[in-house]
């Protein structure tokens, strides 16, 4: 029986606020606490997180779902609609079937990264990237793949993707599209400035080293599923490996990837 649920929202969404309040008291008419994890704690661990917004909005629920180790539910009021698939206007209908416990879980890869400086970790669902932020040059990185070198990167960034995440930044720079189920990781360099650096499909067991290179003054900045943990400088390491840990996500319906990927590549080309 469920007995609170974290529900995330983009504030800046009307929609989302109008769509958080009518779960909330939904919720509530059954006797379910509800709280946002960004802004307030809840005194029992939450069963759940559901977010309103669009597939950016699920990543921030995504660290918390991880933090708990619960599932997670995304109320597709967003633009692209990958992760979050729930349409809105059913919104009582799957909250009602949530609550019967009428769902099944799908689960999800994670990567594990580490920034071999300062010792922090990171969990990604879909992707760590080295981006040159604000720095005005191309970045130079070696990347080895299980300690054997793979290719010197000069570039905008590198990606390394889980399945989940090649439909998002990396498909952008130009990687591939991977069913979910794959167990694999996508390295994508960043506009590279050689036509030759293609991207990559590796075993999620393959044991990934980013090095920005010692040799010449640069900085760059380590992003997590679209969010800054910090600079990184000449010689920093990051290393990123495949994980056991897996992340929940709610599916109220067959999940479809190969339909909803030609809907949404269809959508943007119109």
């Amino acid at each position: 029986m469920l007995k609170a649920a974290g529900l995330i929202l983009n504030v800046e969404n009307q929609d989302a606020v109008k769509y958080a309040e009518k779960a909330s008291a939904f919720f509530h008419r059954h006797h379910i606490l509800t709280f946002n994890p960004q802004t307030e704690e809840c005194q029992i661990k939450p069963d759940l997180i559901v977010t309103f917004g669009g597939d950016g909005t699920l990543l921030i629920g995504a660290r918390y779902a991880m933090e708990y180790d619960i599932p997670l539910l995304g109320i597709n009021l967003g633009t692209v609609g990958f992760l979050t698939e729930e349409d809105p206007k059913h919104l009582e209908e799957a909250l009602t079937a949530i609550i019967n416990g009428q769902y099944h879980v799908e689960y999800r890869s994670l990567l594990h990264v580490v920034n071999n400086r300062t010792g922090d970790e990171y969990y990604a669902l879909n992707d760590a990237v080295i981006t040159r932020g604000g720095y005005a040059r191309l970045i130079r990185v070696d990347v080895t793949v299980d300690r054997k070198e793979y290719c010197t990167f000069t570039a905008d960034g590198i990606i390394v993707a889980t399945p989940t995440g090649s439909t998002g930044y990396s498909l952008s720079a130009g990687g591939p599209i991977v069913e979910p189920g794959m167990n694999c990781m996508i390295i994508t360099p960043v506009c590279p400035h050689s036509m030759q650096h293609c991207p990559c499909i590796v075993s999620e067991k393959a044991d990934i080293r980013l090095l920005l290179k010692p040799e010449r003054e640069q900085t760059a900045e380590l992003q997590i599923d679209g969010q800054n943990m910090g600079s990184l400088s000449a010689g920093d390491t990051v290393h990123v490996t495949g994980t056991d840990r897996k992340i929940s996500l709610i599916r109220l319906h067959p999940y479809d990837f190969f339909g909803l990927t030609r809907r949404k590549l269809s959508e943007w080309g119109s």
